[in-house]
């Protein structure tokens, strides 16, 4: 049976075995929760994966992530000319016919090989909510750039409009893209899609410079406390404490009570664990593995809270100058 054949539940359960249980829970990781149930109804109701199946569907998921990765550098055109290249005419238009459904373009992708100062140039007369939208589509630290030379009270106006955005019409995103690709003198044909909300502001937020972010975070606190709150929980997680230098991380761990920093380790990635842990005294390193160890399941939000907690603390000395958090715009730290 050919990978054409099958359901695309089936094809992401056979490359779920093929990849190994290591690689399939590191997928899962990004997958909704109902998403991880029927994927692991469908892996344990398979049986038996023939060979050749498992092969077509390796294949296949191989060739969609090339055409995805060539799309992303340079558009349609530019993935099947070096698909043609590399596979020939015929076999390269196959292969964009068959994965025509699959591959995913982003909405004004062709901003993203566009500097940003001349994006800056671009929406610099647009309507607030112009603005916002593109930059929800921009990779965080394009968006971080425009903003963060846009007037205060448009920065504090578009950040908001990036936090409350949901989905926005497909015929409006073709209408804004039309006039900007104008203006860039560039093509790309878009699918709808959505963007927007807190994840996006506080990735851009996490990239801009330390005055930016303030005056962005007050004005929100001024308009919308509980959006503001909400943004300040979100914008260090605590697996970014691996950018923390060792002596920032001995100065959070001074305030954190232990068995909360215990319970905070629990499930996370062995870089958090590691970065941590080295920056304890042995003893106290062993003790919090041997918890750990014999640690039973925990609810996740019981993890979260503690998490959070440590986040907390971090935020707090950073308010107050005891450590350093390097963001993009800001010059790194000399010794």
């Amino acid at each position: 049976m050919s990978a054409s054949t099958m359901s695309g539940r089936e094809k992401a359960a056979i490359l779920l075995v093929s990849l190994g249980q290591d690689a399939s829970a590191e997928v899962f990781k990004h997958l909704r929760q109902e998403e991880i149930d029927e994927l692991t109804l469908e892996i344990a109701s398979m049986g038996h994966i023939a060979p050749d199946r498992k092969q077509s569907v390796v294949e296949e998921f191989y060739e969609v992530a090339v055409a995805q990765e060539y799309i992303t550098e340079g558009g349609l055109e530019y993935a099947r000319g070096i698909l043609q290249k590399a596979l020939g005419e015929g076999r390269a238009d196959e292969v964009m016919a068959r994965l025509s459904s699959a591959i995913h373009v982003s909405p004004f992708e062709f901003l993203r090989r566009t500097d940003a100062s001349q994006i800056l140039n671009v929406m610099a007369n647009e309507h607030p909510q112009t603005i916002a939208l593109v930059l929800a589509y921009l990779p965080s630290e394009t968006a971080a750039q425009v903003v963060s030379s846009l007037p205060d009270d448009v920065q504090s106006d578009v950040a908001m409009r990036i936090a409350l955005m949901d989905r926005t019409a497909p015929e409006v995103i073709k209408e804004i893209e039309r006039v900007l690709e104008r203006k860039l003198s560039s093509v790309i044909s878009q699918d709808f899609t959505s963007a927007g909300g807190l994840r996006s502001l506080v990735d851009l937020l996490n990239q801009v410079d330390r005055t930016t972010e303030r005056t962005i975070v007050e004005a929100l606190e001024e308009q919308n406390p509980e959006l503001a709150d909400e943004v300040r929980r979100m914008m260090f997680l605590f697996e970014d404490i691996t950018v923390l230098d060792d002596r920032s991380i001995q100065q959070v761990l001074r305030e954190v009570d232990t068995k909360e920093l215990t319970l905070a380790l629990k499930g996370v990635g062995a870089d958090v664990q590691d970065a941590i842990l080295r920056n304890m005294s042995e003893r106290a390193a062993t003790n919090i593995r041997e918890e750990l160890e014999f640690m039973g399941p925990m609810r996740v939000k019981q993890v979260e809270e503690a998490q959070q907690k440590v986040v907390a603390v971090i935020r707090r000395l950073e308010e107050a100058g005891t450590i350093v958090i390097i963001r993009g715009g800001e010059d790194q730290l000399v010794s």
